[in-house]
């Protein structure tokens, strides 16, 4: 029997790299109307719900990742211009951030310290092998930054990457309720965490909230990458 024309239609686009950039674009703005449906809550992340949505397609079409991100390279090529746009509203708040010098290096240095030596530690707990380890300690640093760190230090950057989007995902997800379930209400201090353990994903919840709160969240990210992107190699 022959196949219904519908499939010698897919088969024709399958092979088109165009196809899977708009099928990413297309996931993401579903997820984003998928968010402002549930009034911006937290656990609609469109980082997620478009991760689910093209996983899914990938799946039911047995696609394998080398073909799909073919086309979803472009989107990923954006990732560092993107991280680096970021400094543009950290300048802008420069004065403020100077005058907190002090407690955001200190901030800076004690989550780094320890994001590396918590993943550190539950690695060799549960004796996970030396390259999934070396994947899986960058986790918080936004994904450029990540998957080219993971790679200088004996790691697996396909690995990095999954960290660091479950990295991003889940901080985002929790980061607004954990913080009032806390009663902590610095606003500026909650972007700077969410930045810094949830890197890009944190950051973009952050800006949700305000400029402002997004500008550290931003700050925190960009200076996470750069201390993780510098001290790791050196160290492993």
């Amino acid at each position: 029997m022959n196949p219904p024309p519908i499939f010698d239609l897919w088969v024709f686009l399958k092979a088109k790299p165009l196809l899977w950039l708009v099928l990413t674009l297309g996931a993401w703005v579903m997820a984003r109307r998928l968010q402002d449906a549930a009034a911006g809550a937290a656990w609609a992340n469109p980082v997620a719900g478009a991760s689910v949505l093209l996983g899914s397609v990938l799946w039911l079409t047995n696609t394998p990742y080398e073909e799909f991100f073919a086309g979803a390279q472009f989107v990923h090529f954006l990732l560092g211009p993107t991280t680096i746009a970021l400094g543009v509203t950290i300048i802008e708040h420069g004065a403020a951030v100077r005058r907190q010098l002090i407690p955001v290096v200190g901030a800076l240095l004690v989550g780094v310290s320890v994001s590396v030596g918590c993943t550190w530690v539950l690695c060799h707990l549960v004796g996970l092998p030396a390259d999934i380890t070396m994947s899986l300690l960058p986790k918080s640093a936004t994904a450029p930054v990540a998957m080219s760190v993971s790679e200088s230090i004996g790691g697996i950057p396909s690995i990095s990457m999954c960290a660091v989007l479950l990295t991003g995902v889940t901080g985002a997800v929790i980061v607004t309720p954990l913080f009032n379930l806390c009663r902590f209400g610095n606003w500026n201090a909650r972007g700077f965490a969410a930045g810094l353990t949830a890197h890009g994903i944190g950051t973009a919840r952050a800006y949700q909230v305000s400029n402002e709160v997004g500008v550290y969240a931003a700050l925190a990210l960009a200076l996470a990458a750069l201390v993780q992107g510098i001290v790791l190699p050196l160290m492993l």
